[in-house]
């Protein structure tokens, strides 16, 4: 009986039986393990986030950010395992239109936003923050799919420039709040998609020598952005928060400080956030650090090398651009931490604290499971791929 339940038969036509056959299994593993990892890491975090907000009158105790971590877990799951069991054509139409949804709130921030450190990029619903940037990442990989996979249908279509039109406005919205950040995300995913839809190297490169202009305009305009690049660069103005990053990975060294002892995470602005991979390097140490990343590393390849197989142009770009925007996030994140890279205010997938975030990352992968699960047991005969019973 047990193992009917966690392997159902073939004659099992079930809804949750017929996701168990066709879910990439490996890849949902590593994403669980990913989350659990996270739990590990927001435990580590919190009581340095937690004593960063208390004060004299309002103590915040030790565990609160990790109990809350737990309910964004739960959550989470139902949003992961929810929309990896809907069918591929579904999973598109819920993009689509969560793409349009999302999009219609990010212009909303710029008036009704509230503001936190410097920028606008929340709003407030039900007593509670929302970040529409978070959902606009993966939601809009897969609109720019959508719209650049009818090229393979009809060349006469002008998708590259609609596509091209569609990210310069949601480009141009985070701009306004500012988070270029995420807009440089967003571009080099949308660039790296383009490419494989068949955008001529040319026009590649003027796209990329665009986004190097915008970044010299938001560098001239912006006085956050020119703190951010100097301190980079040349180490002037504010590095105290790269600085005590640094100062927990050192403490940390190869096997970490143990679970709980770790000391420099009390200095550190946004443990639980954007920093907490110095708080994993401090706690379990660098290799853990490393397993970390090669954890990240595995599900991109993973993914990746399930495309080699595809050939159908909506996935093959869809699952890519998810790919791309899910591990590129992670290499900026511990790229900041590690001081090769500007600070963004970008968290790490699944890692660290947040409910917009995490959230938004349990759909973007979740919409990638739904688009890549095969009956791998029918991919040999092409008269049931042709029949459509492939997918």
């Amino acid at each position: 009986m047990l193992t009917h339940l966690i392997r159902p038969g073939r004659a099992d036509r079930s809804a949750p039986a017929d996701w168990f056959r066709t879910v990439d299994r490996p890849l949902l593993f590593l994403i669980l393990l990913l989350m659990g990892f996270g739990i590990l890491a927001v435990a580590a975090a919190s009581p340095a986030a937690a004593l960063r907000l208390s004060d004299a009158t309002h103590t915040v105790p030790p565990a609160f950010f990790l109990h809350r971590q737990l309910g964004w877990l739960a959550a989470g799951l139902l949003v992961l395992i929810g929309v990896s069991l809907l069918p591929a054509s579904a999973a598109r139409r819920l993009a689509l239109l969560g793409t349009v949804t999302a999009v219609g709130l990010l212009a909303l921030v710029p008036f009704v936003g509230i503001e936190r450190n410097g920028a606008t990029r929340w709003l407030e619903v039900a007593g509670q923050p929302l970040q529409p940037s978070e959902f606009v990442k993966p939601l809009f990989a897969v609109f720019t799919a959508w719209l650049l996979s009818a090229r393979f249908e009809d060349q006469g279509v002008p998708v590259l420039g609609l596509s091209a039109a569609s990210l310069g406005l949601v480009v141009g919205l985070l701009v306004l709040e500012p988070d270029f950040g995420q807009a440089a995300l967003i571009g080099a995913v949308w660039l790296a998609q383009a490419l494989l839809a068949g955008l001529p190297l040319g026009a590649a490169a003027a796209a990329g020598l665009a986004g190097l202009g915008g970044l010299s305009i938001a560098y001239l305009t912006s006085a956050h952005v020119a703190r951010r690049i100097d301190a980079f660069l040349h180490g002037a103005g504010d590095t105290y928060q790269v600085d005590r990053a640094l100062e927990a990975f050192r403490a940390g060294g190869l096997l970490g400080a143990g679970p709980g002892d770790g000391a420099a995470k009390f200095h550190l602005p946004e443990a639980h956030t954007d920093y907490i991979f110095a708080v994993v390097g401090e706690e379990f140490g660098a290799l853990a650090g490393i397993l970390l990343a090669l954890l990240y590393l595995a599900i991109a390849l993973r993914v990746l090398l399930q495309l080699l197989e595809e050939d159908e142009p909506f996935t093959l770009l869809a699952a890519a651009g998810l790919t791309l925007q899910f591990a590129g996030q992670a290499f900026l994140n511990m790229s900041v931490n590690l001081a090769l890279a500007p600070a963004k205010g970008m968290t790490l997938p699944l890692v660290s604290y947040g409910g917009s975030s995490y959230l938004a990352s349990a759909l973007g992968l979740g919409l990638l499971l739904a688009l890549t699960r095969r009956n791998r047991h029918l991919r040999a005969s092409p008269f049931l791929r042709s029949a459509g019973e492939w997918r």
